[in-house]
């Protein structure tokens, strides 16, 4: 299972990133205006009328006519023309920046860190730090004084910010917590078939060691034939895919010391508590875990098919009843109508009586989806409109719809309940998520974990995962210092790690599968493998270029 449902909005950050990459080619910077006389900020207040470039959904029919929109621009006292495409985006920015021809503000379009910085320092884009205040955005201000890790993900290397931030903190503050961890910290949930474990008169495992004899014992007695009927010789003892986000087999490497979840290293940073980035791709409890399960597998206890299946075939297989142990988001969804039998392994001990989980940061921070050019004359009065973006129940209306359209009424605190997919065919003539789709609005739209708890009811799914993630899975981890991955890095980083990232992870992930499937490595094997991450991968470099950008990341938040 890939990041689906209510994380989609990671997916289209990420897409509209992507979208931009082109931006960064082009033959650059402004002839309008330039940079900023003095560097000093623009303090007028006579401009009342803004035009403003960017993105809208394939369904939306513009902006000139959205209620929400209308109304917090009367109550900035302003008026905007909007100039907004779903198709050409980044082909018409690109024009419009080469030749000069600036907008007030571009929208929606998903700016790079890269491009912001570029774009800042050519005076493309003015530097928003100045207006951020109390007086000109209070909602602004006050988020980033609760949230100095929003701040320091704006902030670029120069120590500006050329661009506002959005994003979704979809966490456990959400669900009412004391404490905020996102629905990303911990991505797979461990499970095991405790109708099997009864039968055979077995506990729920604590240790790899206890999780192995259950294993053995599930495949010996071919459990899936005896307890469903399934052909003979069908029992899979554990299946997951090959570090895959929600369904690999990385939870079970808590045991030596780390989870390295799926096979992006260096999205898998290990941060130490004294805050040195550490990878763990040659560290010895790294060898050690693939030595221990190339034993499983040479027993046949993992499924050999998990380094091609796909997420479809894992589910298949759960679902006809083959497969003891697996991971997944969550249950119900993978094992369908078995779900009742199984129950979440704990984090297991591994042959040191010792384990580890690495959590995972959030879903992140864009600062690419606002940006003011230097033709901007009165940046005020144009970020006290945005400054109202900032409020939860007005940014749930810029995300999904207005009230009285999306949002039909709230419940006895207060908050916000979603129009049902049968409403929404009943009263609009289409689904809920078209009707989303049509009232949607591109831009700085930042949703804080509070607004679910505060403003708008979060879905089902994601209340049942967080719930689980709170209240069984946090509880058993040591330590959740995590890489933060807003880090903002210079251009010359950024080469260093386009340089050397892809052959680094690839190496990492064809020799961790090659050890898992044959055995190894031998002494020679990983002396050998070391030296070339560092001579040929350039693991050295690329750890002095996280370390930096998460130094900055730190003094940013300060």
């Amino acid at each position: 299972m890939k990041k689906r449902g209510f994380q989609k909005h990671v997916a289209v950050l990420m897409g509209a990133m992507l979208m931009t990459a082109s931006l960064a080619a082009c033959g650059g910077g402004t002839k309008s205006g330039g940079k900023q006389d003095s560097g000093e900020p623009k303090l007028g207040t006579e401009q009342k009328e803004f035009s403003i470039l960017g993105g809208q959904s394939a369904l939306s029919p513009g902006y000139a006519n959205n209620e929400v929109l209308n109304k917090l621009q009367e109550k900035a006292g302003i008026k905007i023309n909007w100039n907004t495409m779903s198709d050409s985006l980044s082909e018409q920015v690109n024009i419009h920046i080469a030749g000069g021809d600036l907008p007030d503000a571009f929208m929606g379009v998903g700016f790079t860190n890269y491009e912001l910085s570029k774009y800042g320092a050519d005076g493309t884009f003015i530097d928003l730090t100045p207006y951020i205040t109390a007086e000109y955005m209070p909602n602004l201000t006050k988020v980033l004084e609760e949230h100095p890790e929003v701040r320091a993900a704006i902030t670029m290397y120069d120590g500006h910010i050329y661009g506002l931030p959005s994003g979704e903190q979809m966490g456990t503050a959400g669900i009412g917590k004391e404490k905020d961890y996102s629905i990303f910290t911990i991505p797979q949930f461990s499970m095991i078939n405790k109708a099997w474990l009864d039968d055979l008169g077995l506990p729920v495992p604590t240790t790899l060691d206890e999780l192995h004899t259950a294993l053995k014992a599930f495949k010996d007695n071919d459990m899936a034939h005896k307890m469903y009927g399934a052909a003979a010789g069908s029992t899979i003892p554990m299946s997951t895919g090959y570090d895959q986000w929600c369904w690999g087999q990385n939870i079970f490497y808590a045991g030596f010391g780390f989870t390295n979840w799926p096979n992006d290293v260096c999205a898998d940073l290990v941060l130490m508590p004294d805050g040195k980035v550490n990878f763990v791709s040659d560290d010895d409890g790294y060898r050690e875990a693939l030595t221990y399960f190339h034993d499983w597998y040479a027993e046949g206890l993992m499924d050999v098919e998990m380094f091609s299946q796909s997420d479809t075939q894992l589910m298949s297989k759960c679902q006809q009843g083959y497969v003891g142990v697996s991971t997944w988001w969550y249950i119900d969804e993978l094992m369908g109508d078995y779900a009742k039998d199984y129950v979440f392994l704990p984090v297991l001990n591994g042959p040191s009586g010792t384990n580890n989980v690495t959590v995972r940061t959030g879903g992140g921070t864009s600062s690419g989806n606002l940006s003011i050019t230097s033709k901007c004359e009165s940046p005020i009065n144009l970020l006290k409109f945005f400054d109202q973006w900032y409020d939860g129940e007005t940014v749930m209306q810029l995300q999904y719809g207005p009230i009285g359209v999306y949002f039909t009424g709230q419940d006895a605190n207060g908050v916000w309940n979603s129009i049902t997919e049968a409403e929404a065919r009943a009263k609009f003539g289409k689904g809920a998520g078209e009707l989303k789709s049509t009232y949607e609005v591109a831009g700085p739209k930042l949703i804080l974990s509070s607004y679910y708890r505060d403003n708008f009811h979060m879905e089902d799914r994601a209340v049942e995962r967080l719930t689980d993630l709170y209240d069984v899975w946090m509880p058993q981890v040591k330590n959740d210092t995590t890489y933060p991955i807003d880090c903002v890095f210079t251009a010359e980083e950024l080469e260093t790690i386009d340089r050397y990232r892809t052959d680094f992870e690839n190496v990492v992930a064809e020799q961790e599968g090659l050890w898992i499937k044959d055995g190894g490595p031998t002494d020679a094997e990983w002396e050998a493998y070391k030296k070339k991450l560092v001579d040929s991968c350039g693991m050295d470099e690329l750890l002095k270029v996280y370390q930096a950008a998460y130094d900055r990341y730190l003094a940013a938040k300060k």
